[in-house]
């Protein structure tokens, strides 16, 4: 598990994340939160926008909400994916051919998700669940085991402890992960005071008689005497007596039968003391923590760790992870026929797994067979294995039963999100495995002793993560349960969602959390996308995030949580 402070962390955003999805817009008393109310806190309501710009307010110091959109460019093209996702042009003409008593609420219609389920108590008749996962847009009825999403997720993410530390060079191999230790400076930045531009270095005030150069890795400097300046690039030690540098275009020099002569091209060019310096320790002092444990290894963060002296770092091991992808329909190249469809998940999720710090050391599509999918998932040496497909109670629907049989232990059976709802976890048996999944298991065993209310040697994974088959259906099962898990083998911290108010009414379930693909407007609201039925890829492959809609629907105006992708803000 994370450390304390990780563990607020995380509570903080769960709670957070529970507040926001039992709000309902129709409740009898709708008064903004109190100050103190944690929702409050994490997200920053209350915070009065500011008046120059009337956009939404910051969620915190620490947590900021997302940044205000850049300006868009005017609406596009018809032929445009946004627009399409958008529906641009169609909505005007669906408003004036049809009465306004008749008219869908927005972004409801008959090829979008965002409708209320046709059945109120949110239950299916077993006859008319789907043969596969893959197949239909229908999904698994509720039963008695479903968890509310935001415990599902806090189920996930508290499941596995963090994967074992290791000790790596500097270099792209350390990108995504998270640093096990706070990173501390192993020096003063910068190390020396420095010229940070081209020009002189001068001593006193001017004119200066010019006397000698300094360059870029050269170790000592000659004094400079009041009256004197010297040539001096970016980045070179200064001279000794130094008070200002005079950037090149600001000065010019002339030969005087007494030699070289430096003067100021204008008056209000003249250096002020310490102009144009880089004084020792401007940065950071030696033994300063310039980044906290957990923080996510970027490109920015292997430069500073080179500049504060590092040659290596500690970073926690990247989770690796088998990916599944199960259903005899599926084609992993050409075009769909009758009854064989196209595997999107297949080329889809190993890239946002990585993104979200994992290693998919293979991608294996099976057919819909037990006994292969038993096999695959003893033999697999992986943290964590990922299924697509076959969690729901078709006749082929394996991923139940064969779990059932190897002793796996359900951790998450159902959850009250749609689309999606047919996801599970389950922590697999020391036996099923035989890699790097039961060294670290037994390496994380021997770091420490188990979590409060869980027996000796729970937790250690490796564990399995079922997802629906439907393309945003399984979507929704990784940002519900794949990242917060990876989250925490990772060592990575659970981002912050944005805080943002819809443009539009979206139309909720009774019982379940919706996951809604939107866009940010230039005041930086949601817009809801069409085309994000569970087995469409549409609207989410406009989307900048996934909008948390409460049960029972949201209206416009009213603010949500919204949960951005692993590859941009808010991962």
């Amino acid at each position: 598990m994370t450390g304390s402070g990780g563990d607020a962390a995380d509570r903080a955003l769960d709670d957070a994340l529970a507040l926001a999805n039992d709000r309902r817009d129709d409740a009898p008393d709708r008064r903004r939160p109190a100050a103190n109310d944690p929702l409050t806190v994490a997200l920053g309501l209350g915070i009065p926008p500011s008046a120059a710009t009337g956009r939404p307010p910051q969620p915190s110091a620490t947590r900021p909400s997302r940044p205000a959109a850049p300006p868009r460019p005017p609406r596009p093209a018809p032929t445009d994916p946004l627009a399409v996702a958008l529906r641009h042009g169609q909505e005007e003409l669906a408003r004036a051919s049809v009465p306004p008593a008749a008219a869908a609420p927005a972004g409801q219609g008959a090829d979008s998700d965002l409708a209320a389920d046709p059945e109120p108590s949110g239950r299916h008749e077993r006859g008319n669940r789907p043969a596969h996962g893959h197949e239909h847009g229908h999904e698994r009825g509720h039963h008695a085991q479903d968890v509310s999403w935001p415990e599902a997720r806090r189920i996930a993410r508290q499941a596995a402890r963090r994967l074992p530390a290791h000790v790596r060079p500097l270099g792209g191999e350390v990108i995504g992960t998270a640093l096990v230790q706070g990173l501390v400076a192993l020096t003063d930045l910068p190390p020396f005071d420095s010229s940070a531009m081209d020009g002189w270095a001068v001593a006193g005030t001017g004119p200066w008689r010019l006397k000698g150069r300094q360059l870029a890795g050269e170790h000592e400097a000659d004094p400079l005497s009041d009256g004197h300046a010297a040539h001096i690039a970016t980045g070179a030690l200064l001279p000794p007596g130094t008070v200002a540098v005079l950037r090149s275009e600001h000065g010019r020099t002339e030969h005087r039968a007494d030699g070289e002569w430096l003067r100021v091209r204008e008056r209000r060019f003249a250096p002020r003391p310490g102009q144009e310096v880089r004084r020792r320790g401007q940065e950071c002092g030696i033994g300063e923590e310039l980044l906290p444990a957990g923080t996510v290894v970027s490109p920015a963060v292997l430069g500073l760790a080179a500049a504060a002296g590092y040659d290596e770092l500690t970073v926690t091991a990247r989770p690796t992870v088998e990916l599944l992808v199960l259903g005899d329909e599926l084609l992993d190249r050409g075009l769909p026929r009758q009854g064989r469809v196209r595997d999107a998940l297949g080329p889809m999720l190993p890239p946002w797994l990585g993104a979200l710090g994992a290693e998919v050391t293979s991608v294996r599509r099976l057919v819909d067979d037990a006994g292969a999918l038993r096999e695959a998932m003893v033999g697999s040496s992986a943290d964590l294995i990922i299924t697509t497909g076959g969690t729901a109670g078709g006749p082929v629907d394996h991923v139940h039963p064969v779990l059932a049989e190897i002793g796996a232990r359900l951790l998450v059976d159902g959850v009250a999100v749609r689309p999606g709802h047919p996801m599970l976890v389950a922590e697999l048996p020391a036996r099923v495995g035989t890699g790097r999944g039961r060294a670290g298991a037994a390496a994380r065993r021997r770091a420490g002793a188990a979590p409060a209310g869980r027996a000796a040697g729970e937790g250690g994974g490796p564990f399995l993560i079922g997802l629906p088959g439907n393309p945003l259906a399984a979507v929704s099962g990784v940002l519900t349960l794949v990242a917060p898990l990876l989250g925490t083998l990772s060592g990575r911290p659970a981002p912050a969602p944005y805080a943002a108010a819809l443009t539009a009414d979206v139309p909720g379930h009774p019982v379940d959390t919706r996951l809604v693909p939107v866009v940010f407007d230039d005041e930086s609201a949601a817009r809801p996308l069409h085309f994000a039925g569970p087995a469409m890829l549409r609207g989410l492959a406009a989307a900048e995030g996934m909008a948390v809609v409460p049960p029972g629907g949201a209206g416009a105006g009213v603010e949500v949580a919204v949960l951005g992708f692993a590859w941009g803000e808010g991962g």
